[in-house]
């Protein structure tokens, strides 16, 4: 508050100092918008930072009112939106910032990601191939691709679209795991599971990887195998406090063993 009005004081008084024109007030007055603008758009950023997402959609909505034409504004507001589950408004806000710069590839990513969540695979998999056209060594976008790819019915290519981001990026855990159910879906048990095996290697307590991998080993015939790692699946969910998906992996065990039967 007292910030702008000083600087409504200081454009009064360029005003009555220089009536012949009015240039001088008009570049005052940008300036000061734009200052206004930035101060509002850091504490957005400063509140996605501390996680207050309500905050920083507050912010940077103010910071588009007074400059609608920065396109990271509508970005962050997006990103905020998306955290908060409001896919369609992240959606709306990363067009905008497309709109805005044609060439944004985290735009694009991330709207990618939102359509994904919205089961618009399609949309989704036209946002990735465009953000993977300006930025083609993210490993990120391959996996969102892959995602939707995969979820879309398309397993060769999603499979395809994760061994890009191994290549890209070889540590990336979640690329392998992707890649394990997609061979999973496509009935090439063997393959998926050499990928959860690197899966745990890189990542060991990730839980949904073991108790995959026992399932797996049972639809190999290895029901021994596939016991052993859905108990240890379940013992892991249960340390990571998901007691309802650790249970999933104690019924898996039960149906396992009233096969035998």
């Amino acid at each position: 508050m007292k910030r702008s009005f000083i600087l409504g004081s200081i454009m009064t008084l360029i005003g009555l100092t220089n009536p012949k024109s009015t240039q001088a007030q008009t570049v005052v007055l940008l300036m000061a918008q734009k200052q206004s603008a930035v101060t509002f758009y850091n504490l957005g950023v400063d509140r996605l930072n501390a996680r207050d997402y309500k905050g920083a959609i507050t912010n940077f909505s103010e910071s588009i009112n007074i400059n609608p034409n920065d396109p990271d504004s509508y970005y962050n507001r997006g990103y905020a939106e998306l955290i908060l589950g409001n896919y369609q408004k992240a959606i709306n806000d990363y067009t905008k910032a497309i709109q805005l710069n044609p060439k944004y590839a985290y735009a694009y990513g991330n709207r990618c990601y939102a359509n994904y969540l919205l089961k618009n695979y399609s949309t989704a998999i036209t946002d990735c191939t465009k953000a993977i056209e300006f930025q083609p060594n993210s490993a990120d976008y391959f996996v969102y691709r892959g995602n939707a790819q995969d979820d879309g019915g398309n397993h060769k290519a999603a499979i395809a679209d994760y061994t890009q981001a191994i290549s890209l990026d070889g540590r990336r855990a979640r690329a392998y795991y992707n890649r394990a159910l997609a061979y999973n879906r496509a009935g090439e048990h063997e393959k998926a599971l050499v990928d959860y095996n690197e899966t745990i290697k890189i990542e060991p307590q990730f839980a949904e990887a073991f108790h995959n991998r026992g399932l797996t080993y049972f639809k190999l015939g290895q029901e021994q195998k596939a016991i052993a790692e859905l108990q240890q699946a379940s013992q892991l969910f249960t340390a990571q406090g998901k007691a309802e998906i650790s249970q999933k992996s104690l019924n898996a065990i039960k149906v396992i063993q009233n096969s035998k039967q």
